[in-house]
């Protein structure tokens, strides 16, 4: 199955270069391009691609809002954003992961790591390093970042975390914790498997599109606090 990837960037040069990229690749296709977040919601609307390339500051629209626009769209639930940015700990990044983004690639990744993320994104798994991601968020918050969510964010997250069982909370925290499946599975004694099954089924009570908005809801229910030292 065929990829379909849409690339929304400014700078026109840079589009050309993931589309040369992208299009080199016999799994994927770009199916659409966009130079402001405006421009990108329509070409997604119209596309349905399994995966965008959204850099994050465009003029106008910028990838933020662009990216909150499709995750709130129940159409376009099978799309998976993924956030280009020149700043790896930048508090917009961490905004767009609140937003329904999938997760963060710095601009200056490697071609591999580019192509990568974008199938892990297609596939639905965790589309870049859950530690990344956790590293990103504790970062932020230990200096001094706030996720703007206040306490009605908090309390329906922690409504919908009821609702785990504890084998599911247990797995949540781990996965916070930015390990991997088998990582987990060799903490828990399960196997891979069982691990992929309780993801599974947190992701569908919390709402989650995937395993990076997990992360972001273990931290804003406060089920998890970022370390400080």
């Amino acid at each position: 199955m065929t990829i379909r990837v849409v690339l929304a960037d400014d700078q026109a040069l840079l589009r050309s270069a993931f589309r040369v990229l992208v299009d080199s690749e016999p799994d994927m296709e770009v199916v659409g391009e966009a130079a402001d977040g405006a421009a990108v919601v329509d070409v997604v609307r119209a596309t349905l691609p399994d995966v965008v390339l959204m850099d994050i500051r465009m003029p106008g629209t910028d990838g933020l809002a662009a990216t909150r626009a499709i995750t709130a769209d129940p159409a376009l639930s099978g799309v998976h954003v993924v956030m280009l940015t020149t700043f790896e700990v930048d508090e917009y990044v961490v905004r767009s992961l609140r937003a329904g983004a999938s997760g963060f690639l710095g601009k200056g990744a490697e071609p591999e790591e580019l192509l990568g993320a974008i199938r892990l994104a297609a596939a639905g798994e965790a589309l870049l390093s859950p530690a990344a991601t956790k590293g990103l968020i504790t970062t932020f918050l230990a200096q001094g970042g706030s996720w703007e969510a206040g306490q009605e964010d908090a309390g329906r997250h922690g409504e919908r975390l009821a609702a785990l069982t504890v084998r599911e909370r247990e797995v949540l925290v781990q996965v916070a914790g930015g390990h991997s499946n088998d990582e987990i599975a060799g903490r828990l004694a399960v196997s891979p498997l069982t691990v992929k099954t309780h993801v599974n089924r947190a992701m569908a009570k919390l709402g989650a599109r995937d395993r990076a908005q997990l992360v972001v809801i273990a931290y804003e229910s406060g089920l998890v606090r970022p370390r400080t030292d």
